[in-house]
This record gives structure tokens, sequence and C-alpha cells, in this order.
């Protein structure tokens, strides 16, 4: 799943909250958690019906509900549970729980090594998603601000940011690169049960049921004495509970030291810091296991890398790769984040951090486009063009914020050139029609045109960089005004959806249709006609105002985006059923009419 793919879902996730009234419950949790309270009944919050079916619904949007574990059960199977014996087997389950064993899956690196995956039945993966939705508030709370990897509303985006900010305005231009041997492969699990203590989640059961989780059986394997699988939905939480510790160690050496005085910013306490005490200047920006820390000069650095490095070792017995972790000057060298490379350079009479796509991502990326180009070339349909368009937006839009990224990306398109052009000149369309997403994005361009099965593909090179965007500290899931903080975003989640809608048209429906569709969630600004409201991009569908039977056609003026259950009450002939869904929802007024002449054009409306 990309960056991309994850943002979008943490967006439904969150209206999946609402939806299932945990919302409430969620905030509460976290500000108990903000408060320092303990937390040592969880178990009935984690077995309540709420909760089960909000755990069931975010893992069946997730793309990973088709994925086979050990016992081959997948979500379309659990779909034909009915709803109580679905929740009675998970409390039961919960009760008394023993883990299914785990399905091992290799994967190949970047670099040639494998990364074992651990993939959980689809039981044990809602069971993980039930215990997430409970505990993530809790630690929310508690985690440090500058930690980014698999958190709700962060991104890879802000992680560069963090870093861009600290290098360019703070002027510290050592950088501490430290790579974990192994890291999910080595954690170890009584550390991480009494950190999870140490957090506030003191409910013994809990603790026993994710301590059987950690030792559950790898099939052809046996059962792990240390590590935590990746591929669990709750791997990622316990992965930054296990360094939540380093976050905070770090900013304790200077950050977090208290002055005399109160400065509002760190730059100002700077000086105070230095002249009270002999600590070393430095910062940690984390995305999960990848982590920088940032100090001002080569002997802070040196030292730094010293400490942390007994660190690990003794507090969370863990070893670096001395090979990959070194200490970088940036105004010589390059260093590496993310899938981008970062050095400072002069810009008339100050130094600035540039970046570009890493080598390894570029050679990634160019493989990533020849794939997609095959597929054209062995099937050049609307569908193949749409993945490769997809494909290419995704790439643009996550290495935009590259300083150099236009220029990273010619060289790209000027790579795969021969490639593009010996794959399709025999299939191209010679002419076809620009999509509005087309003409929106690559409109100012003037590139030569490829069109196959009548659609345009997008240009490789179509891309202008832009400045990252730091991450607003009031934004979280878990209070209102952060949530409406996360709704005055909505540019950013429009084009991720967009990109969705993309990588899944209609199938069987005209290329207008599927053009329209991605215009209309562009101007109904990803909200629902008939309620206002945040779409989930996996239930959005499509009605025509007057069908296709009764002369309607697939123009951007015929077409409105909804929710599966509302298309549904616009075709629905029996209006007790309509009214009965109606209370339900909890439909307003103004939605009520426009769901009342909406019925009135298929010819259902009932006074």
């Amino acid at each position: 799943m990309t960056t991309d793919d994850k943002k979008i879902n943490k967006k439904d996730q969150l209206r999946n909250n609402e939806y299932y009234n945990f919302q409430e419950i969620q905030d509460n949790l976290y500000s108990k958690s903000e408060r320092g309270e303990i937390f040592n009944n969880l178990i009935p919050i984690i077995s309540s019906r709420e909760n089960i079916l909000l755990a069931f619904r975010n893992i069946k949007k997730n793309k990973g509900s088709k994925t086979k574990g050990t016992n081959n059960t997948t979500i379309k199977d659990i779909e034909k549970m009915g709803e109580e014996q679905l929740i009675l087997y998970i409390r039961h389950r919960i009760a008394n729980y023993f883990p299914h064993s785990i399905r091992r899956k290799e994967i190949e690196k970047d670099n040639g090594k494998i990364r074992p995956l651990g993939i959980p039945t689809m039981e044990d993966r809602i069971i993980q998603q039930c215990i997430k939705q409970v505990i993530e508030p809790i630690v929310e709370a508690k985690f440090y601000k500058h930690s980014y990897g698999f958190r709700p509303n962060r991104s890879t985006e802000h992680a560069i940011a963090r870093l861009f900010h600290l290098t360019t305005c703070n002027k510290l231009h050592y950088v501490v690169d430290i790579d974990i041997k192994a890291f999910f492969d080595n954690v170890d699990h009584g550390k991480l049960l009494k950190q999870i203590w140490s957090i506030g989640i003191q409910d013994k059961n809990l603790i026993c049921v994710i301590s059987k989780m950690l030792k559950a059986e790898v099939e052809g394997y046996g059962i792990q004495q240390k590590g935590v699988p990746q591929g669990g939905v709750i791997s990622t939480v316990l992965a930054n509970i296990v360094l939540n510790e380093l976050d905070w160690w770090i900013y304790s050496q200077w950050e977090g030291m208290k002055t005399q005085n109160t400065y509002k910013k760190n730059e100002c306490k700077r000086p105070a810091l230095k002249k009270k005490s002999n600590l070393k200047e430095m910062y940690i920006v984390r995305y999960c296991d990848d982590f920088k820390i940032v100090c001002r000069n080569a002997k802070d650095a040196q030292k730094a890398f010293v400490a942390v490095k007994s660190w690990l070792q003794e507090r969370l017995g863990l070893e670096i790769n001395t090979e990959k972790s070194k200490v970088i000057n940036l105004r010589k060298n390059y260093s590496d984040f993310l899938g981008f490379k970062l050095k400072i350079k002069p810009k008339k009479k100050n130094m600035v951090a540039k970046s570009s796509i890493c080598d390894k991502s570029k050679k990634k990326i160019i493989k990533t486009i020849k794939e997609k180009i095959k597929l054209i070339k062995n099937k050049p349909t609307i569908e193949s063009c749409n993945n490769y368009n997809a494909t290419i937006l995704g790439l643009q839009n996550y290495y935009k914020i590259a300083s150099n990224c236009n220029m990273d990306f010619h060289k790209i398109a000027f790579l795969v050139r021969k490639n593009l052009y010996n794959s399709t000149k025999n299939i191209r369309s010679g002419t076809g029609r620009k999509t509005k997403i087309y003409e929106r994005v690559y409109g100012k361009y003037n590139f030569n045109v490829i069109y196959i099965a009548q659609i345009a593909l997008f240009p490789i090179a179509g891309v202008v960089t832009r400045p990252s965007q730091r991450f607003h500290p009031e934004i979280c899931s878990y209070t209102e005004a952060g949530r409406n903080k996360i709704h005055e975003k909505l540019s950013n989640r429009i084009n991720l959806g967009i990109r969705y809608l993309l990588e899944n048209p209609v199938k069987n429906e005209s290329l207008e249709f599927n053009d329209n569709r991605i215009s209309l969630y562009s101007g109904q600004r990803g909200k629902c006609y008939i309620t206002g409201d945040h779409l989930n991009l996996t239930e959005i569908e499509v009605h025509r105002k007057i069908p296709q039977n009764k002369g309607g056609n697939d123009n951007y003026s015929n077409l409105i985006l909804t929710t599966q259950q509302l298309h549904k009450l616009i075709h629905e002939k029996d209006m007790n059923i309509v009214k009965s869904n109606i209370e339900k929802i909890n439909l307003c007024n103004d939605g009520f009419e426009k769901l009342m002449k909406l019925r009135k054009l298929v010819e259902n409306y009932v006074r």
C-alpha cells in the first residue's frame, strides 16, 4: 500500500469512527491519557459491539482484505457470518485468546535482500484492529510530536519538512544516520510489554493477549521468541511504542531541558541552554524505525552517534548496522531519507537545503514505470492506461516536494523514452481526447501527447516542485478542534481521491462516465451530493439523474456522487423502507428534499 493510500484510509477510518458512534469513546481515552490516567479495564471496550463492527468495516476496506492467512479465510468468508455471529465469535476469541499461526511471506528489498512479512489470519486481523482502535488514542497522547511514521494524519512529507526546517532555518548541518539492524525482527518482547505498561495500559488481560500475539507460531518457522511480525495490523503501533522511549530520551538531552526563563521558540532557548549546561544540541526526526538525529557541529554529532548507539543496545537490546550508520556533513555529502536525498548548498548569502530523488528510488521508479508500460503493451485497454496514469500521478505527488524534482523526472522520462516508444508505437491511437484531469494537471505543458485506447498518457516530466508542508500540531483525530483542522485540509484529500478514482474506474462504463466521475469528485469537494458529508472513497457511487432507459446520458450535468446506501434509497420502490432508513441516518431537511427530487426523476417519488 502506498503512502497516499494510507492517507486515504486514515481519513475514511475517521469517518467510520463517527458512523459507528465510537469517536466519543476514543476522544475520552485520548483525554484521559493526556491527563496521565491509568487504563486497567480495556477489554470491555475492545469487545464492545461498536468496536467490533468498526474493526470489521476498517479491515474490509483495506486492500489486504483479500489476502489469505494460514486458514485461507478472506473477508468474503467473514461477510457470510451474521452480524451477531461475528460479534459473539470475536468476543469468545478475545476472552479465550490463542492466536492462529502466521503465514510467512518473503518480499525482495531494493538491495536484493529478503524482508519477511507475517500475515495473520483474517480473524486475527480483525481482533488486532479491535485492539488498535482502543490503544491508539491512548498512545497517541503519549507519543513525541516529531515522530511521523504510521500515525494518524502524519506522513513522510511532514518528516521531510521537519528535516528541511532544522537544516535550513536552524542551520543544523550535521546529520547522524542510524540504521537499526533488522528492527522488527529483534524487538524484545519483555521490554515491549513493560513499555506498554509504563505508557499507562495496565490491563493485564489485554497485555496477556498482546503477549500471545507476539509469540504466535509462524508456519514453518515455529514460535518466535523476539520480534514484531511485519504485516500485522497492530505491528506499527507496537513499533512506535518501542521507539517512543528513544524520542523522549533525545528530547530530554536538549530540547526538553528546563531553563530559568520561558521561551516561545527553541531558537531563543538555545543560548540559555548553552550557558547553563554542557549538553549537546540535537533533535530527532523519526519515521517508524527510519530516523535522523540533527546536530550543529561534527563534535556534537559524533558524541550523539556514540550515545544513541549505546542507548539502543543497553535500553532496547537493538544493534545498529555499522556499515550504514554514520555522521554526515550535509555541506559536503548527501543524506538519504524516505526516498529523498538532502544536501546543504549555498544560495546567495545563505545555506539552504536542496533535495532530489535518491538514486535507489530513481531505479525503483524506472522499474515501476517500465512494468506499467509492459502491461499496456500486452493489453492496451482503458484500464491499463488509467493504471499507468495513476502510477505517474502518484509518483509525482509523492516526490514533488523535492526541490530538484522537475530535473529528476526529466531524467527518468529520458531513460524510459525508448522503452515507451518501442512498446507503444504499434498500438497508439493517433488521436483521442485529454481527460479533464489531464487538462487540469498537465494543460500548461507542451509535451507530445501519446494516445492509447483513446486515452492520453500522463507525461512523466510534467511536474514542478512545491514546498513540503510541516505538520500542524493542532491536528488530532481525537479532539473536536483537531478534527475541524483535518476537514480544513480538504484540497490534499481531493488530490488523493482523484488518484484513487483513476486507479479504480467503474468497469463496463464509458470513458466519459469515468472522466466525469473524477470531475464530480473535485466539483463536489469530495462530499456527498445529498448529505454534504465527506465520501468514503470505497463506497462512492455515481447516480444518473435521468436514467439511461429514459434518455439519460453520461454528461457531467446528469451525474451526481453519493453513497451506496443513499443510492439504494433513490431506487428503492418501497417508501416505508426509505423512511425507516432516513430515520437511521439522520438525514436533514435539505438532504431529504434532494433525495426526493432524485427519486422523482427516476419515477420513485412518493409524497
